[in-house]
């Protein structure tokens, strides 16, 4: 007699962690967010791996950023329900119940690992707190106001302070593919462009050089992909470092100037990298397993003196999990088990990489999990948000579970995504519901000509950009699907470039349109127009709170489908923004996600 196949809840018994792993300033633990409690909150964890310490106690907060000054005092924000309204914490450096800094209901505060000035006491962050439309940046005297610095008319972050404390870096964002950078000094405010450019280039900020001279930068400069290099204060010259045909994706450098880290993207593949940069070569490469990272990073720090390595990772078959590398000697080691309830003993299966032609000949990669056996088996296209992100091999229970239902499901990096260099991010600007509806199209022929395949059995489902392509393919591509899950998708790119939080609009014209004068165009793109022609029953999920993708835009789409006698349900989170800060919720909403694909992907009766 078989064994029964595991419940749902065993491939969930897990818990999430959010890109977050700080050292404390003494080097003895590392900080990190993680829902262990339920909702996200900060913990902390020694070196020995011993039981975490939980230092918020939020129920309907969840905890982001986080930054550490020399003293150990502790910086974060947290919003509330997901809305994004993230405010300012600080935890006293002998601990104790967090201070709330700011409480301004409608403003967004941002705050970076580098907020802190060199031996503390002043820090600066990021907020939309003088008008809605600019992000700013402020400095803030312990016990004292913000006091404004950086960023009329702009969109821009406070990065990290000059070793001696006199200047900020800040990074002005354009759009997704073009930022420049600032230095600007603390006590005048008078800015510095340090890289001017012409065209579309990013900068990203890495750590800098011990002695002030100039920092690390990651920048697509001349490339297709985001390299390393160093620039120079004096002169202004940016020389090479590292130039792999692959994204670095993320930086680091130790206090004391001795250590650099890195994170290259091999194909969604986490590879990290350290240097002594005292001797110039190579640290050995850490003893990682095969493993990925988050598209919102890893966290990736190291302890003030270089000698270890601390980022959050995960692997297609095990979840994230706080990571510590010796990085005299490259031995990693992770200091959290997130696992339980059995999770560790199930088999798990990884996916394959693919690569399936579109209609102009680009080469669009995928990951492809099978179900055991031969098939034909029912498979479900799994579209990422964004779209200007990309998937990556890590750990989805809701595919795990899907697989073991005998569901397939393939996940495709379509025009647009990142890790694939600027061209091919760059395909997706004002171009949604174009070449990726044809990227669509052409992943379901794909599956339709694999003979392990059953092609009367495909369904699609994705979040937030992804449920744009739900709605589009739905309605465009009807002839395609059995069933459909749309979470947080914009069904109107009129409605809803109009509605996305004051700060992106500056963004909307480049990459989706501009509602007030290309109107007729975005309703030609958008799912809404071709609401009739939806033949898979849908099932939508939204959060009421989303500030991204507002509750209308999945209202408009129920109503119309409900008014056409349409098969759908609707399913609306009180409590939740765009995703999921409750472990409860989020375990409901792919409950019922995985449902209705099984319902739906059923065989046929006789």
């Amino acid at each position: 007699m078989a064994a029964p196949a595991p419940p749902f809840e065993q491939f969930y018994a897990y818990r999430r962690y959010f890109p977050v792993a700080e050292f404390t300033s003494d080097g003895e633990r590392v900080l990190f967010v993680s829902n262990l409690s339920g909702q996200f909150n900060l913990w902390s964890v020694g070196l020995d791996a011993g039981r975490p310490e939980q230092l918020t106690t939020f129920t309907d907060n969840a905890v982001r950023g986080v930054a550490v000054s020399d003293d150990g005092t502790i910086l974060f924000i947290a919003d509330h329900d997901g809305d994004e309204f993230h405010q300012i914490y600080r935890i006293a450096a002998a601990g104790g119940w967090p201070e709330q800094l700011t409480d301004l209901e409608q403003v967004q505060h941002q705050l970076w690992p580098g907020a802190w000035a060199p031996g503390g006491g002043r820090f600066a962050f990021s907020a939309n707190a003088r008008r809605p439309e600019d992000t700013e940046v402020f400095v803030q005297e312990e016990g004292g106001e913000p006091r404004y610095l950086f960023g009329e008319g702009k969109y821009t972050f406070a990065a990290s302070f000059s070793p001696d404390g006199r200047s900020l870096l800040v990074v002005d964002v354009h759009n997704n593919t073009d930022a420049s950078l600032f230095l600007v000094d603390i006590s005048s405010g008078e800015a510095r462009e340090l890289t001017p450019h012409e065209g579309e280039v990013k900068f990203n900020p890495g750590p800098w050089a011990a002695d002030g001279s100039g920092f690390y930068v990651l920048t697509d400069e001349g490339r297709e992909f985001q390299g390393l290099a160093f620039l120079r204060l004096d002169t202004g010259e940016r020389k090479w470092v590292e130039t792999p045909d692959r994204d670095v994706d993320e930086v680091t450098g130790s206090a004391d100037g001795r250590v650099l880290a890195w994170i290259e993207n091999d194909e969604g593949w986490a590879r990290v990298r350290l240097r002594d940069l005292e001797s110039g070569s190579d640290l050995p490469e850490p003893k990682l397993p095969r493993s990925t990272i988050s598209v919102l990073g890893s966290g990736l720090a190291l302890s003030r003196d270089g000698a270890r390595a601390a980022l959050v990772c995960d692997q297609p078959t095990r979840p994230p999990e706080v990571w510590l590398v010796e990085t005299a000697t490259g031995e990693a080691r992770p200091l959290t088990e997130s696992r339980s309830a059995g999770l560790g003993s199930l088999e798990l299966r990884e996916p394959e990489l693919i690569r399936y032609e579109s209609f102009d000949q680009r080469q669009i990669p995928a990951w492809l999990y099978r179900p055991d056996g031969d098939g034909p088996s029912p498979f479900a296209l799994l579209i990422h948000g964004g779209p200007e992100s990309q998937e990556r091999p890590i750990y989805r229970a809701y595919v795990q579970y899907l697989l073991s239902r005998g569901i397939g499901v393939l996940a495709t990096n379509i025009r647009g995504s990142t890790g694939y260099g600027k061209t091919y991010q760059t395909l997706i600007h004002h171009d949604w519901g174009g070449g990726d509806l044809e990227d669509w199209r052409h992943a379901a022929e794909w599956l339709r000509s694999q003979p392990f395949v059953d092609s009367d059995r495909l369904a699609v489902f994705g979040g937030s950009y992804g449920g744009f392509a739900v709605l589009t393919c739905v309605t465009r591509l009807p002839e395609y699907w059995r069933a459909a899950v749309d979470i947080f998708g914009p069904s109107n790119l009129v409605t809803f470039s109009r509605a996305v939080p004051p700060g992106w609009r500056r963004f909307m014209a480049k990459w989706v349109g501009d509602p007030d004068t290309e109107e007729e165009f975005l309703l030609e793109r958008s799912p809404i127009t071709y609401v009739d022609q939806v033949q898979a029953p849908l099932l939508v999920i939204q959060g009421a709170k989303d500030p991204r993708v507002v509750k209308p835009e999945s209202d408009q789409m129920v109503e119309r489908l409900q008014a056409l006698g349409r098969e759908v349900e609707y399913v609306v989170f009180e409590d939740e923004g765009h995703g999921f800060t409750r472990y409860a919720n989020e375990l409901r909403a792919w409950r019922l996600t995985c449902e209705w694909l099984e319902r739906h992907l059923a065989p046929a009766a006789p």
